[in-house]
């Protein structure tokens, strides 16, 4: 018989599971943060209606967790950003992020966000689901803002 896979939305219990979780991934990219930094994350998880946090669980363990936000679109109905997706290395493979993308998808649709995206590193191992589950946008480049400390701003 096989494990039990269950995805909800973080409570206040899990807050210590999701810390692990969430500084692997930060590991894992090579991001570092202040414990400020998680905390402030932690509670916008809780307490902010557009952005959620979930976690996924195989008989009652936190195995892995996701982060997404709705936000309006210009063109289209909602939007929902996936930002963060991580499963525990030693549960890869099992079908636990396909779910997760999947219940995401539902929860977006449900709430009127019917658009869901995300990014990822163009080498991450997870571009053999990601792949499979999403449209690759060939060409699609991905800009960040950076101001530069010593330029003047723009006077309006």
């Amino acid at each position: 018989m096989g494990a039990m896979m269950e995805i909800n939305f973080l409570t206040e219990s899990d807050r210590a599971c999701w810390e692990v979780l969430a500084r692997g991934k930060d590991t894992y990219f090579k991001v570092e943060r202040s414990d400020d930094d998680y905390e402030r994350t932690w509670r916008r998880l809780l307490d902010d209606e557009q952005i959620r946090g979930i976690a996924a669980r195989l008989d009652g363990k936190m195995v892995g967790i996701a982060h997404y936000l709705f936000h309006a679109s210009v063109w289209y109905a909602g939007r929902c950003y996936l930002a963060d997706l991580f499963v525990d290395a030693e549960v890869r493979r099992r079908g636990i992020a396909t779910a997760v993308i999947e219940w995401v998808a539902r929860d977006a649709k449900e709430h009127g966000f019917p658009g869901l995206y995300w990014n990822t590193l163009e080498d991450a191992p997870a571009r053999a689901l990601y792949d499979k589950v999403g449209k690759f946008h060939k060409g699609l480049i991905h800009y960040a803002y950076r101001r530069d400390a010593n330029q003047t701003s723009t006077q309006r």
